[in-house]
């Protein structure tokens, strides 16, 4: 692997399960390149009962990847107490995982364990998808002087059936993205994946979008993994799969590429006013079937109609090679729109009454 060709990769197993498991997952990482160890010791699980990691037993099997291999190590926090063992162990940074960003109360707890520490912060986006939490997390962490940070998108849950284990929503993070620039940016294919297949892609399509690295899930046999089994490669594959990733440069100096780019964003111009004006004349009609309903008093929600509204979009975006999932986000947020004005009026003419 080319250390300079992805600025930032972090690999280990996604729980630390023994002594011999961590270290040897850790030598095949160090051998392909990898400098950033991560191992999960304090493992959140659904239901009692299955492996929830080793404790703290596992910080000593840490230390020792980092004093024999010289790898910077790292894992997951979720409460004050876990804070303090890392920070005890001299581990080189630590994250916050989906669940525990969804939490403002814990979240607040691991910032002020943190404050004033020097530990660097992974911040994991919440597992359900509230741009607010995510940036949230930051600001508490930031209001205790905590400036050195770095952010993880993982995917968010869904109800919606699909081929990944959590929803990319790359949306989001190209928002994040442009809120804090600067700031290092990793994705987590593992998780966003749920499976080896897909990480390649998914690690791609990350490094298109810009981020700057990964996380990505390794051990040494993962068909002998206490969890996540399905979602973890072997450091050989990780180093291949690694060569073939392809990272893209932030700007060009060829004239002729910047020549052609701005043609096109002038026709992107273009198109986004129309798409204004087109919007602003949906708005008005949705406005006018408000004023209809409440003359004749219907309810404002037809959900026969919608339906039968989105199945048609989705077909009609299928037949131009649109992302059906693009198309049902786009106009469940016009169909949205469009019931809160109809709302606004019903609401207006009633307080009149």
């Amino acid at each position: 692997m080319d250390s300079k060709k992805i600025p930032y990769v972090i690999s280990g197993p996604c729980s630390a399960e023994t002594e011999s498991q961590v270290l040897e997952t850790a030598r095949g990482l160090s051998a392909i390149g990898v400098k950033l160890f991560r191992a999960g010791l304090w493992k959140p699980r659904t239901r009692p009962g299955n492996f929830e990691g080793v404790g703290e037993c596992g910080l000593a099997w840490l230390q020792r990847v980092r004093d024999e291999l010289g790898m910077r190590v790292c894992t997951e926090v979720a409460s004050a107490s876990h804070v303090e063992a890392c920070l005890k162990a001299g581990l080189d940074m630590v994250w916050i995982g989906a669940r525990t960003s969804t939490n403002p109360f814990l979240v607040q707890e691991l910032a002020d364990a943190l404050s004033g520490t020097g530990v660097f912060v992974l911040v994991k986006n919440p597992i359900n998808a509230d741009m607010g939490l995510w940036i949230g997390a930051i600001e508490r962490l930031q209001r205790r002087g905590l400036d050195d940070f770095g952010l993880i998108h993982r995917g968010f849950s869904s109800f919606e059936s699909m081929r990944y284990r959590n929803s990319p929503q790359w949306q989001m993070a190209a928002e994040m993205r442009r809120l804090y620039p600067g700031v290092p940016f990793l994705c987590d294919p593992s998780h966003m994946g749920g499976s080896v297949e897909y990480i390649p892609e998914l690690s791609q399509r990350a490094l298109d979008l810009g981020l700057d690295g990964l996380m990505i899930e390794s051990h040494c046999c993962p068909s002998c993994a206490l969890s996540d089994a399905k979602q973890q490669v072997t450091p050989e594959e990780l180093g291949r799969m690694l060569a073939q990733m392809c990272t893209r440069e932030s700007s060009s100096t060829n004239p002729a590429f910047e020549r052609a780019v701005a043609e096109q964003r002038a026709r992107i111009d273009t198109i986004d006013e129309n798409l204004v004006r087109l919007l602003a004349s949906r708005m008005e009609v949705s406005r006018e079937i408000g004023r209809l309903k409440k003359e004749n008093n219907v309810a404002v929600l037809q959900l026969s109609r919608w339906d039968g509204v989105l199945d048609a979009a989705i077909r009609e975006g299928q037949t131009l090679g649109m992302d059906p999932a693009f198309v049902r986000d786009v106009f469940n947020a016009i169909h949205a729109a469009s019931i809160a004005e109809q709302n606004s009026i019903l609401q207006n003419n009633d307080s009149k009454n």
